[in-house]
Parts: C-alpha cells; structure tokens; sequence
C-alpha cells in the first residue's frame, strides 16, 4: 500500500457510514452470545468467547447516542486492538475494505451526524459518498478503556 493512501474497513451505524483504519481490525465477526455485565458502562454490550478469550463488546449505536436496534442478520462485530486491548465492536452491517487516496480526506467539522469531533479522523470522499472516518484511538477516554479491561478480567475471575 502506498503511503498516500489508506485502506478503510467500512461499516454502517444507524444511516451513516464509518470508515476505520484496516490496520487496527482484527477480523469481522458475526453477533454471537454476549453476556451482559453488571456495573458496565452504558455503551458496552457485555462480553463473548472469542476462541477461549474474553471479548468486551461495544455497541457503537449506544456509544453514539443513538437509538438502540435489535441485532440481525446484518449486524455484525469489528473486533479491534486498541491500547493494548482487543474490543469488539457492534455495527449495523459492514459496507466494504477500500483503499482511499489521502487527498480524498477532508478534515472533520466540528460534529458530524451528532458525533463528537474528537471521535473523527476525517470525512473521506468516495464517488457521491460521504464516510465518516472514525479515530479508534480517540473514540475512548483512557478511564473507559481502563474500566473496560477492569470488567473483562473481572469476568475472566468469576468464570
């Protein structure tokens, strides 16, 4: 890949659709058994099995403030390596991976779709459409990150 471009895997979240860095995704999966947690935050789902691991789960509809939906077909889980943690996260369905020229990237207002602008790498230009380019790194405050590991290895004790 060049260094002018990036690859994106991207997905949709309510009508809009998100962009992350390929680099950051670990694999897609689909929406398996989650297990709530009790005392988690809002926005995490719970926590699933993936392959004898305990993955904490997101839902980036709740992590938004959006409405919530039921899960379906199309619902599916990006499972991320983020600070040194490994997250999934809940989106509506997955749209395609694309390679996007930089000059394509716009940088963000200052909210976009009711969204933080420190959640917001860009806004990548692809033929007519719009997508929101999502700064995993930042979408998290360090204390959520924290918390979250805290919850997943507590569950980890009590299994």
């Amino acid at each position: 890949m060049l260094a002018d471009e990036v690859q994106l895997v991207t997905f949709k979240v309510d009508n809009e659709e998100y962009g992350v860095d390929i680099m950051q995704v670990q694999e897609i999966i689909r929406v398996g058994n989650i297990v709530r947690v009790p005392g988690a935050p809002p926005f995490v789902e719970g926590i699933m099995d993936l392959r004898g691991k305990v993955l904490p789960v997101v839902d980036l509809r709740r992590r938004f403030h959006l409405e919530s939906r039921e899960h379906d077909a199309t619902s599916r889980i990006v499972v991320i390596n983020l600070a040194d943690m490994t997250l999934g996260l809940i989106v509506d369905s997955i749209t395609e991976v694309l390679r996007l020229p930089n000059s394509a990237i716009e940088p963000p207002p200052r909210i976009v779709a009711g969204i933080d602008a420190r959640f917001l790498k860009g806004i990548g230009r692809v033929d007519k459409r719009l997508l929101i380019l999502l700064d995993l790194d930042r979408i998290f405050s360090e204390e959520e990150i924290a918390g979250i590991g805290r919850m997943a290895e507590a569950a980890v004790q009590e299994a």
